[in-house]
């Protein structure tokens, strides 16, 4: 099968497609025909060896790193962590799935859908497809959409809320924005000027541009303070906070978090509902893994940059 390796820490063009063997399932596990990936954050972190937690925090960061992914580059060689495909086979114990069912999955730091195929548990991270969706529609919501839905329950969103998503426009943020509006709370997206508009398409009750305004300095005060992108610390937000506010922040606030298959399949119910979508700013091939990747490094997708996996029927 064809798979995109990644060689060593570095920029883009570590990246190496060959061809490997293709992986058998053990006996609890399903082989997963893979229609389409993504190019994660996360993807991009590993791959780069920048953790993007800030300088300080970086040098801290990056022995633990190397200890827990790799000293030289990454131990798992095919990256990706978010996929929609099809299973292919069963081992002969799996119950919970069958050859022919369509699905989606995050393999979170088991990564390894940069792939054809992938062999996973069937007690994984593993959800049926939404019946009104695409393979390409679905693959970013489990990790994204799944990482925006598990941080604000964890501040506990209630009706009625003020909520503030920074980096309303990124992977993250775009769900963001529509869970919290699923929870029927008054949502204020902050995005950059070209973003404002699709924002406020995905529910965002109001849309600031940060090139024009500081929300930290307008006198406003939010429920909660969701940084979809990392780039803010508590003390910049204290003051936009109420007095029993909650500040979210998409790397640290991750942490601790019980990723179960049952958040997968409440995500799916509201794709099936038109409550929640992926927002795709790019679509690549495989074989454009490099480009894909230095694309996602320039810092200003909208949403997500999807990679529909080629298959060679060969295989």
């Amino acid at each position: 099968m064809k798979a995109v390796i990644c060689t060593k820490y570095g920029s883009p063009d570590v990246f190496q497609i060959q061809e490997i063997e293709k992986p058998i399932p053990k006996n609890n596990e399903v082989l997963i025909k893979i229609y389409a990936t993504t190019v994660h954050i996360g993807d991009t972190k590993i791959r780069s060896f920048k953790p993007g937690m800030g300088f300080f925090l970086d040098l801290l960061v990056k022995p633990m790193m190397r200890i827990m992914i790799g000293f030289r580059g990454p131990r798992k060689k095919i990256l990706g962590m978010e996929l929609a495909g099809e299973i292919e086979t069963v081992g002969k114990n799996v119950t919970l799935f069958k050859q022919g069912d369509k699905v989606f999955a995050s393999t979170e730091l088991r990564f390894g859908t940069y792939a054809q195929y992938i062999c996973l548990p069937e007690n994984s991270l593993i959800a049926p497809l939404p019946t009104n969706a695409t393979y390409e529609e679905v693959a970013p919501v489990s990790n994204g959409a799944l990482t925006a839905l598990l941080i604000l329950k964890k501040a506990t969103i209630q009706k009625g809320q003020k909520v503030l998503v920074y980096g309303a426009s990124g992977s993250v943020g775009t769900f963001a924005v529509q869970l919290a509006k699923y929870f029927e709370t008054h949502v204020t997206g902050v995005c950059s000027t070209t973003n404002l508009e699709m924002v406020k398409s995905l529910g965002a009750d109001k849309a600031i541009d940060y090139t024009q305004e500081d929300f930290t300095k307008n006198h406003e005060t939010y429920d909660i303070v969701f940084d979809a992108v990392g780039k803010l610390s508590a003390s910049e937000c204290k003051q936009s906070l109420k007095k029993k506010g909650v500040y979210l922040n998409v790397l640290t606030s991750s942490s601790g978090l019980k990723l179960k298959p049952e958040d997968l399949l409440f995500l799916k119910e509201l794709m099936e509902a038109k409550k929640l979508r992926a927002v795709i700013d790019k679509t690549y091939t495989l074989d454009q893994i490099v480009e894909a990747h230095s694309y996602v490094d320039k810092g200003h997708k909208k949403g997500n940059v999807v990679i529909v996996v080629e298959h060679d029927e060969k295989t």
